[in-house]
């Protein structure tokens, strides 16, 4: 049964077009319960839903995150923005995952070692999917609008996974992202910066003297995200992963500690 069951839910997901249709299977199979439920999944994957929403799960950096309908769906490139932020943040620091989304970054740092960790997101039902992930302090508001004042000039690591892709450019996402991930997650303006812009241009005066702002953009666009960091008193520096096609800015506040 089980055989018969996988060989027909491959042939569904190829003829869907899905590239990895073996392993979504093996997933699907080991998530669902019943062979309705399994239906439905695989319905709901055909018709183009993003396979981590589908589950109801994103694996990140080891972990499970809980990923709901409409919420953006980690990338594994994002593991390299984890990576830099927790070589830089010591036990009990302070740290804010801005544009939290699933809260996959900070749920994934606090794995690492313990911190004092809050998220914040413009989108409802982002901030809800990260009171799932993690057990710090979530806000729902526009950037550091959403931030107690008490973390004005206090935050040591501040990583920000926010939109980077231009405008004009989202129309050429997979359809997966496109269709079912929300606009304000993805669409950072006319050349992608703009939400990077507003939050380098008030990082210093959140960030606590030596502490970190670490923003993920694009390879190309890395050269103007060191600028904005430059411009806003940052000492910059650019991190790159071509494992992962991943590029993260980070930006020291050069007052002293």
């Amino acid at each position: 049964m089980l055989s018969s069951s996988f060989s027909a839910v491959v042939s569904s997901l190829r003829a869907a077009g899905c590239v990895f249709a073996e392993d979504e299977a093996r997933l699907l199979l080991s998530a669902a319960t019943d062979p309705a439920e399994l239906s439905g999944m695989v319905q709901r994957r055909v018709d183009g839903l993003p396979l981590e929403q589908v589950l109801g799960w994103a694996e990140f950096c080891g972990l499970r995150i809980a990923v709901d309908p409409g919420v953006f769906v980690p990338r594994r490139r994002t593991e390299f923005l984890v990576e830099q932020a927790a070589a830089l943040a010591r036990p009990h620091s302070v740290v804010v995952d801005l544009c939290c989304g699933s809260g996959a970054v900070g749920a994934a740092l606090a794995a690492r070692l313990p911190v004092e960790l809050f998220a914040a997101d413009v989108d409802p039902a982002a901030v809800r999917c990260t009171r799932r992930n993690i057990t710090g302090e979530v806000f729902e508001g526009d950037l550091y609008r959403a931030l107690p004042v008490a973390l004005r000039g206090r935050i040591e690591v501040l990583v920000v996974n926010a939109p980077y892709v231009p405008s004009d450019e989202v129309d050429l996402m997979p359809p997966e992202a496109r269709l079912h991930e929300p606009q304000v997650a993805l669409d950072g303006g006319a050349d992608g910066l703009d939400v990077q812009r507003r939050v380098a241009a008030a990082a210093p005066e959140w960030l606590a003297p030596g502490g970190h702002l670490l923003i993920e953009t694009g390879r190309r666009q890395a050269p103007r995200t060191a600028e904005l960091f430059a411009n806003a008193g940052l000492v910059p520096s650019v991190a790159g992963c071509e494992e992962l096609d991943a590029t993260v800015v980070v930006g020291a506040n050069s007052a002293a500690p």
